[in-house]
């Protein structure tokens, strides 16, 4: 069997705003998301692999998150399972501001696996941030999300963005992975290759020159 370094799964922001609220998840479909959110929090408790749950929090009479409010609370797939620890953050990155990272190193975990959202936001910095503290990162590319973002920059659907950023993630940031591959290894299967910039850059360049001119 593979022998797999010390991890926790961090489930990122799984509240109603991004369900029934004013900030919804429009890539990958929302009902697929959370059910892989689900079932990797139960291959992690079969596992004894510690799951850390997140919460974010704005203040009260905000637009979304406002603490108290029905978007704030956590949507009833993640609320109604076991945990190991709850993290309130205010920030994007589940370690700014609060006792994530002593808790991870009280307990020698040297993985994280991130799932939840949002893909481009608070995933993808909590992703960045724990590389700067020195643990390796794994994302479940179908446990998480983006909804579709317009500005005076532009315009970018829900899956534009979260296709972007699972790319940009495994060029090295993060090891991108269905959730069924993780829970596959979990069980003794290998785990996906990681990526790298040079190996992503490459691969993109020989694909287009193998485009008809």
């Amino acid at each position: 069997m593979t022998t797999l370094p010390r991890r926790a799964l961090i489930v990122i922001d799984v509240q109603n705003e991004y369900v029934s609220g004013n900030l919804p998840i429009g890539y990958p479909d929302i009902d697929c998301s959370l059910a892989k959110v689900g079932h990797a929090m139960d291959a992690a408790r079969a596992a004894g692999i510690p799951v850390v749950v997140v919460q974010h929090g704005t203040p009260p009479g905000t637009p979304i998150f406002a603490r108290g409010s029905h978007g704030w609370e956590l949507h009833p797939v993640v609320a109604s399972r076991p945990r190991d620890h709850l993290v309130q953050k205010e920030k994007a990155s589940a370690f700014e501001g609060t006792d994530l990272e002593a808790w991870l190193r009280e307990r020698g975990i040297g993985t994280v696996t991130v799932a939840g959202y949002m893909t481009h936001n608070c995933v993808d910095t909590t992703v960045k941030h724990a590389l700067l503290l020195g643990l390796a990162a794994e994302v479940l590319a179908d446990a998480t999300g983006s909804p579709s973002y317009a500005n005076r920059a532009g315009a970018a659907s829900a899956r534009q963005i979260h296709e972007s950023f699972m790319v940009v993630m495994q060029s090295g940031f993060a090891n991108v992975m269905a959730t069924q591959e993780w829970v596959a290894a979990l069980q003794g299967a290998p785990l996906p290759e990681r990526g790298s910039i040079f190996a992503s850059s490459q691969a993109a360049r020989a694909t287009a020159r193998l485009q008809p001119a």
